[in-house]
């Protein structure tokens, strides 16, 4: 499924591992005044959830997909794993990309010790079921900064209804296709186009000073640092996240 609204300049979003397109919702109403915006799921949210796949696998379907709806390159935005495929679809299809907004993501692997904890929370999963208490409050306290989880109730409380509703194989998969990623910094500089990285300050889950390498490595890359949100900055802090992509794509896109 995708969401394609409005008319100029194509801007793709692709989400992460928890969420499904509508995650960029607020964006695509924002910014269709002035470009095409363009949300999809990727294959966790689809009838594919229950199979094996990488990052390498994503960013093929994200090729694929614009050959299908005839758009020859884009402003690719990409969150979490979204952004770990957004790296890799830069590289693999570099004609195809003019510019990347990396959303609480980074190049650097998981330590070891985080690739431990993901794959036993991944059995966990695949055992529990994402409708479990207990997944769902590793879930929310992993997603949303500290402000959202005390005074935004009700985006917490909305997604926590559609986890509950996804099949665990497809949290599986999802989390097992970015796990073991390899250290991407080595390859950077050969992305050479512009390049938004947005980040929650209350993001527990990748701190904001894990992207400094990213940062330091990539040719073209600034960042824009959104106080009061956490994993989740989309929809913790729309406006925000919005006018920093605003911007970059005033910039970027001819």
């Amino acid at each position: 499924m995708i969401t394609d609204a409005g008319d100029g300049p194509p801007v793709v979003f692709a989400h992460g591992m928890l969420m499904d397109r509508t995650l960029f919702n607020p964006q695509l109403a924002a910014l269709s005044d002035n470009y095409r915006t363009i949300s999809y799921d990727l294959r966790a949210r689809t009838d594919r959830y229950n199979e094996s796949y990488n990052l390498e696998d994503l960013a093929a379907d994200l090729n694929a997909l614009l050959d299908a709806l005839h758009i020859e390159s884009v402003v690719l935005a990409g969150i979490s794993m979204g952004g770990f495929m957004a790296l890799r679809f830069a590289e693999h299809y570099p004609q195809r990309v003019n510019g990347l907004v990396l959303i609480n993501s980074m190049a650097e692997p998981h330590t070891e010790a985080e690739r431990e904890e993901y794959s036993a929370l991944a059995k966990r999963v695949l055992d529990e079921g994402v409708q479990s208490e207990r997944i769902r409050h590793i879930a929310r306290t992993k997603m949303f900064g500290e402000t959202t989880l005390e005074e935004n109730h009700t985006i917490v409380d909305h997604w926590e209804k559609r986890w509950a509703t996804y099949p665990p194989e497809s949290v599986y998969h999802a989390m097992h296709s970015w796990i073991d990623r390899s250290d991407y910094t080595h390859k950077l500089p050969n992305i050479e186009i512009p390049v938004l990285s947005i980040h929650g300050k209350e993001n527990t889950v990748l701190a904001p000073k894990r992207t400094e390498s990213m940062l330091d490595t990539l040719p073209d890359a600034r960042q824009t640092v959104v106080s009061a949100a956490g994993h989740s900055a989309p929809v913790e802090q729309p406006d925000e996240v919005t006018d920093a992509i605003r911007e970059f794509l005033s910039e970027v896109v001819l």
